[in-house]
């Protein structure tokens, strides 16, 4: 959520960042709608001062044998009483209904981010890797699991219904390896912490990390009024939700593999077949917690965790910044790693690193102590694929399939895989 004062102050600034990001320049109707929740704020306080130094001179009205004065005086506190209420709920609906206007707002990109309108003004940064060059067409991952004969869509659907898929044998121990493998890493090299965390929300927690109330129909919500999350980047960011931590403990590392869930409502005709775009994944997720002064640096390392997966297994990658239109909605900056999928002939993302700054932050009330202060601020937040799991696979079997129908296992993956080196039709 966005600092009301600094939009105050930097008012120019703001519509200017919202108009990168596709969204309404609105700073003068939102100062507007602070100025009326200040008075409203003052005019209830005012009436708090009135009604204590009344209540005070009640006591020495009748301290003067003045009791016409004191029943005066007592009818005025009494009226007091009635209105200051009036006038708080007044207050507490302004401000109410400011920060509902706050809340749906995306956050103000980094002065580095490119701007532009939609994915086409993204920038390359690197890639890594050189793509194989195949003596045969290359199939889709779709193709080569079906042919195996242990990826199944026609059964997911009998079961749950399109964009869902059933892996069995070989490719479901391929996928539990690449979680056990990217988990090892990240918490064997990379620092992280693991964390097995619910797989349901409550509101508030959704709302902490900006899917509420804006993305609502992107979710999936349970009967009794839960939400299934749709990525660990949900419940490991407000595991800190409403706390103040010590600077000594930052950065907090964590990492997830969970289930995801999400309704692509948007994504209508998008990947259909296949394993690219679906409503239940898995990904290893990475979260950090830290300070202002060091979130740069930890947004950069990050994401070479993230890459380190991607080159450990071999797959040709490229690295991109977000344009200001292209960026997630609590964002501040977002490099995207885009795999090579010889089956497409292209590059898709498979891992999405952003630091959101403090805009997390301000929406769980989050904060960090230096040891040597007594004054809080927010801390920074910042979460990554490390990597989408399902995504991961769909690489692999893309990159290393072989003519004959079978995939050759990543070296990295045969300890996970009782020592497995190629998966036969």
């Amino acid at each position: 959520m966005l600092d009301i004062r600094w939009i105050r102050e930097n008012a120019d600034a703001f519509d200017a960042a919202m108009t990168a990001r596709g969204a309404e320049a609105r700073a003068a109707d939102l100062v507007s709608m602070d100025d009326r929740r200040r008075s409203l704020i003052a005019r209830a306080q005012e009436m708090q001062t009135r009604r204590n130094a009344a209540s005070k001179e009640i006591g020495q009205a009748k301290g003067q044998g003045d009791e016409a004065r004191a029943q005066a005086l007592m009818a005025e506190v009494t009226a007091l009483k009635t209105d200051m209420q009036a006038a708080e709920d007044e207050a507490k609906a302004a401000t109410d209904a400011l920060d509902q206007v706050l809340a749906t707002l995306p956050n103000i990109p980094a002065s580095d981010v490119p701007e532009g309108a939609d994915e086409s003004e993204n920038v390359e940064l690197r890639r890594w890797g050189t793509p194989r060059t195949f003596d045969f067409a290359p199939k889709q991952h779709f193709e080569i699991g079906e042919a195996l004969g242990h990826m199944d869509f026609e059964r997911a659907s009998k079961l749950s219904g399109a964009r869902f898929s059933v892996l069995t044998g070989p490719l479901a121990r391929l996928e539990r390896a690449l979680a056990q493998f990217m988990l090892d890493r990240h918490t064997d090299e990379n620092g992280y912490m693991e964390v097995n965390p619910p797989f349901m929300v409550r509101d508030e927690t959704m709302f902490g990390t900006g899917q509420l109330p804006k993305f609502g129909e992107d979710l999936f919500r349970t009967t009794d009024g839960r939400w299934l999350i749709p990525t660990a980047e949900v419940p490991l960011t407000n595991l800190v939700r409403e706390e103040i931590l010590d600077e000594a403990a930052l950065p907090m590392r964590l990492t997830a593999w969970t289930p995801c869930f999400r309704a692509e409502a948007g994504a209508a005709g998008k990947d259909t077949r296949g394993l690219i775009r679906q409503h239940q994944f898995a990904k290893v997720e990475l979260v950090s917690i830290t300070t202002a002064d060091a979130s740069e640096a930890e947004h950069e390392r990050m994401t070479a965790c993230a890459e380190g997966i991607l080159q450990a297994l071999g797959l040709p990658y490229r690295v991109i910044v977000l344009c200001t239109g292209d960026m997630g909605f609590s964002a501040a900056k977002t490099y995207d790693i885009e795999v090579w999928l010889p089956g497409q002939d292209t590059y898709r993302e498979i891992s999405s690193c952003s630091n959101c700054r403090d805009f997390q932050a301000r929406r769980m009330n989050a904060r960090v102590r230096a040891a040597d202060s007594k004054k809080t601020e927010f801390v920074h937040t910042l979460n990554g694929s490390g990597l989408a799991v399902g995504r991961t696979l769909v690489a692999v079997l893309e990159n290393y399939q072989n003519a004959d129908g079978s995939v050759t296992v990543p070296e990295a993956l045969r300890p996970y895989m009782g020592g497995m080196q190629r998966i036969e039709p």
